[in-house]
């Protein structure tokens, strides 16, 4: 494999030249670029990476650790984190741990060990990433996404979950809806907790007695969402709206409503939260809460950007504003 020196010697310059023809860093003449680039070519040669981050003490290289599910909005939030990276000229290993903790502190400990410049967090509360590991590498900063609260001193980025909850319910009483269930997602999860609490304070500010009966518990995943719905359809009098924690555990509902012989939106109201893409295609399409998922990777990757150039910048918290969107699940009464 041709290296820097070889393209020099063939080219007759000195290696310096060549890096400054490489990385167009300072002025060389079109003659000597010539005979550079030709020399490139000949020998096939291309710069390596790994030499070239050691020189600048930089891999432009982000590691991602995700608690990966079968819930599409974990894919596009990577989807967006992934393009931000591209965008900005970096390269994003990932690593799903598929909830093992020791897969965790395994693949972070490769990822910092590997020199990252900076680390994406999406894991889940109960399972924290090793904050000894993490104090071992204290020059690479890290992001929790779409979690807090962290004793730690990374940056936080989260959906306002409380707000996104009271928005979902108050919808589905202005939309004439009183014996409203809800799905809640796994209480371990400070998103799952907080959107509970906004369905809670929607129903109390609008006087609506809430029926115990109507508060099941999920797992933020399809299936999950899929028993609750059974779980409630099974009661004497089932509740003619439900707000699912997430549009996941809403396609599950989707599909029990579909086996008990009854139709979304005509028999009962479904309200999603998250409007991942498959929210849209549904039918009805699903009314949902929007969380900006593009808004969230790109942010993730300039906090870190905004870190790895200021260090000593004070931590930040950083709150994400969701949106109501209207579509068909929800009928008018």
């Amino acid at each position: 494999m041709a290296t820097m020196k070889d393209v020099a010697r063939k080219a007759g310059v000195s290696t310096s030249t060549v890096s400054h023809v490489i990385n167009n860093n300072r002025f060389v003449s079109e003659a000597v670029r010539e005979k550079v680039e030709g020399a490139i070519r000949t020998l096939n040669y291309a710069p390596s990476a790994l030499a070239r981050s050691l020189k600048m003490n930089q891999t432009r290289t982000i590691g991602m650790l995700l608690s990966a599910s079968s819930n599409p909005f974990y894919y596009e939030v990577v989807r967006g984190v992934e393009r931000i990276c591209y965008e900005r000229d970096y390269s994003l290993i990932l690593c799903n741990t598929e909830g093992d903790e020791d897969r965790m502190n395994h693949s972070l400990e490769s990822l910092l060990q590997k020199r990252v410049d900076g680390l994406l967090i999406m894991c889940t509360e109960s399972q924290p990433p090793s904050r000894d590991i993490l104090t071992r590498y204290p020059s690479i900063p890290s992001v929790m996404m779409d979690w807090a609260p962290f004793d730690g001193d990374s940056d936080i980025i989260q959906d306002n979950s409380l707000v996104g909850g009271e928005l979902a319910t108050r919808f589905l009483i202005q939309s004439g809806y009183r014996g409203i269930a809800c799905i809640a997602g796994p209480q371990d999860k400070t998103p799952a907790r907080l959107r509970l609490d906004g369905f809670r304070n929607a129903m109390l500010t609008a006087g609506i007695p809430f029926n115990p009966e109507y508060l099941v518990y999920g797992d933020f995943e399809f299936s999950g969402g899929y028993s609750a719905m059974k779980q409630l359809l099974a009661l004497e009098q089932p509740p003619d709206a439900v707000f699912t924690s997430n549009d996941a555990m809403a396609v599950g509902c989707y599909h029990a409503i579909h086996e008990a012989g009854l139709v979304v939106a005509r028999d009962i109201a479904v309200m999603g939260y998250d409007d991942i893409e498959l929210a849209r295609y549904l039918c009805p399409p699903l009314s949902t809460i929007h969380q900006p998922k593009d808004d969230l990777g790109e942010l993730a990757i300039d906090t870190l950007l905004h870190r790895l150039a200021d260090p000593d910048a004070s931590r930040q918290v950083l709150v994400l504003t969701p949106e109501l969107v209207v579509r068909d699940s929800v009928a008018m009464r």
